[in-house]
């Protein structure tokens, strides 16, 4: 069995021209519901697997914030810049391809629409919209990474703030 656990990075600073799109950071609102999120998912999980990070810096610090309430060390987060350009399906399986098949469980922590979109498409049922701090953990009843496909995925849980706080 393998888990894919997507995390939508928490609400972030309104653009603006001094800040870019990569560089806004999470609101205090974003940082406090991030925390009791994390906190959520940690009474679901005895381990988020491996974490990968889009660069976005709100993103980052989403994965920061669940890396503390798992004990995991920072330097551990994965960074890869295709969950923050390029992400769609063909992207997501080329990541897991560099996953050891010792790992049960990928934490990806990015932005819409890419994530809901992915989500829908791996769900037997599929999904609704992920909305920020939105958390979909979807389990495959699979051996290897590589053997992920559409339609294929359970959903373990959903998280949406609103409705877990």
């Amino acid at each position: 069995m393998k888990k894919l656990i997507f995390i939508r990075h928490g609400r972030a600073e309104d653009s603006s021209p001094e800040t870019s799109d990569f560089e806004r950071s999470l609101t205090l609102k974003g940082k406090i519901i991030s925390k009791l999120i994390a906190q959520k998912v940690r009474e679901k999980e005895n381990s988020p697997g491996i974490l990968i990070t889009s660069p976005a810096f709100r993103a980052l610090e989403t994965a920061f914030i669940f890396a503390g309430e798992f004990g995991i060390d920072p330097e551990k987060i994965i960074i890869n810049s295709k969950l923050y350009y390029k992400m769609n399906f063909h992207y997501l399986l080329e990541i897991l391809s560099m996953v050891s098949e010792d790992c049960d469980s990928v934490t990806l922590f990015g932005h819409n629409p890419s994530f809901s979109e992915i989500a829908n498409g791996l769900c037997r049922e599929g999904c609704d919209f992920m909305p920020k701090s939105g958390v979909i953990c979807i389990s495959f009843n699979i051996r290897t990474w590589s053997e992920i496909r559409h339609n294929t995925g359970n959903v373990e849980y959903f998280l949406k703030p609103e409705k877990a706080l």
